[in-house]
């Protein structure tokens, strides 16, 4: 198992928004996320990876490869974030003054992984993405889909042991948005990563291997 969630609570102002949910991720499943908004989906991919706290209760639990995210400092807690994890935001979250090569080489050279094999893999994960043409381009003269193309390379090139994604398809068309999990199905293949994506895409949800409804924090 990649990652395990127990007896998850968020609230905010005292409102609740998350409500006792609990999760396991398996090695290379594919697992779609969807309710309405404000349901809790992005709160509760955050809690996840770990980007912000639950509430504190003795009895909730998050662990990712037998390492408890609750108790390990927020240094560690960073650390195996960048080698272990990969994020595809809502909003791409490219940096404007690197190319998109150099946006995507960013957490390997982060992970001092070595700059020849970075670059051979990110050129790959470009090219299957449909924008290797554009490698050169700052994020602004790209277009939505080109951007989040590029976002979604980015979280692929340490090759992570899960992937959080927000909405990957939310600026893709139909054929990008396809061609999008035909990739995520190829790698969890290849490399054993697992996918956790928060959607709207009807087409994307149907063809995970399982989706999970939220409904007033908790899943139905």
């Amino acid at each position: 198992m990649i990652l395990k969630g127990q007896n998850l609570y968020k609230h905010y102002n005292n409102k609740p928004v998350l409500n006792g949910v609990s999760i396991n991720v398996q090695k290379a499943e594919i697992i779609a996320i969807t309710g309405a908004s404000g349901a809790g989906k992005t709160t509760l991919l955050n809690i996840l990876s770990g980007l912000e706290p639950p509430d504190h209760r003795s009895d909730s639990s998050l662990t990712l490869l037998d390492r408890d995210l609750l108790s390990c400092s927020e240094k560690t807690k960073s650390m195996y974030r960048n080698k272990h994890m990969g994020f595809v935001f809502q909003f791409h979250g490219l940096l404007d003054e690197f190319s998109a090569l150099e946006n995507v080489l960013l957490p390997g050279k982060i992970a001092g992984q070595d700059n020849r094999i970075l670059r051979e893999r990110a050129q790959i994960l470009l090219q299957k993405l449909n924008v290797l043409e554009q490698k050169d381009q700052k994020p602004a003269t790209l277009s939505g889909g080109e951007r989040q193309r590029v976002a979604v390379a980015r979280s692929l090139i340490n090759q992570p042991s899960i992937v959080f994604a927000d909405e990957p398809s939310g600026n893709l068309d139909s054929i990008n948005a396809s061609q999008l999990f035909e990739m995520f199905s190829e790698l969890r293949e290849l490399t054993g990563t697992a996918f956790l994506m928060v959607t709207h895409d009807k087409n994307l949800a149907a063809n995970a291997d399982r989706m999970i409804t939220l409904e007033n924090g908790q899943i139905i």
